[in-house]
């Protein structure tokens, strides 16, 4: 326990800061459940940022177990907050690590597809039409597909109990989210809504799976 390489609170409120007003930003929360959600996912960053950078509260807990398998380490030293990286015993630099890669492509992935989706879905509000094109044309909740991207990439580069055992009630949260959110665009859109969601699946793209829109029928006269 010769380093501590934590207490760094302004990194904790900048960067929870940081997340918690992009995920403001983009799900512009509006009902209880939204509300619910968010609330939720800012605890979510706030646990990971404050055990990133403040406290390292799933190092100490698990202190016993770690020194007894790896007493050479210097267990409160920031590189070892990186558990995966300890417990799969990869050698080098943690920031250089495939994992840490992977996990930015997550984050970055993530970040990527939620601002993406927001641009697409801004304009169909504004125009009073369905989502069909960009990432809507792949997926139909291509939203809470990127924020459960940026969660998985935290949870790679960083994981610690808690953000560990919030993550599956945020995917639910998400599931039970998209599905209140079809219910409505199903009695907004009606046949042209249920044509789309026909053709597309709800979170996970599929190879060569893209949305088609269905030409209107118009009865001979």
């Amino acid at each position: 326990m010769d380093r501590y390489d934590y207490g760094l609170w302004p990194l904790v409120i900048v960067s929870s800061l940081l997340f918690i007003g992009f995920a403001f930003w983009f799900a512009r929360p509006k009902h209880r459940a939204e509300w619910r959600t968010f609330g939720i996912f800012s605890a979510f960053v706030v646990a990971l940022f404050t055990e990133m950078y403040g406290v390292p509260l799933t190092l100490y807990l698990l202190y016993g177990w770690l020194a007894a398998r790896y007493p050479q380490l210097s267990l409160f030293a920031h590189e070892n907050g990186h558990l995966w990286q300890l417990l799969f015993g990869l050698e080098g630099e943690a920031h250089l690590s495939f994992l840490h890669v992977l996990s930015y492509g997550f984050i970055g992935g993530g970040l990527w597809l939620v601002a993406a989706a927001w641009k697409v879905l801004y304009q169909a509000q504004r125009n009073g039409t369905l989502a069909v094109t960009g990432p809507y044309a792949r997926i139909r909740h291509p939203q809470y597909t990127g924020f459960i991207l940026v969660l998985i990439g935290f949870l790679i580069q960083w994981p610690t109990l808690i953000t560990l055992l919030l993550f599956p009630v945020l995917v639910s949260l998400y599931v039970g989210l998209a599905r209140r959110e079809e219910r409505h665009l199903q009695v907004q859109f009606g046949p042209a809504y249920t044509a789309y969601r026909a053709q597309l699946p709800a979170f996970l793209p599929r190879p060569g799976r893209r949305y088609h829109p269905v030409p209107a029928h118009h009865p001979e006269v």
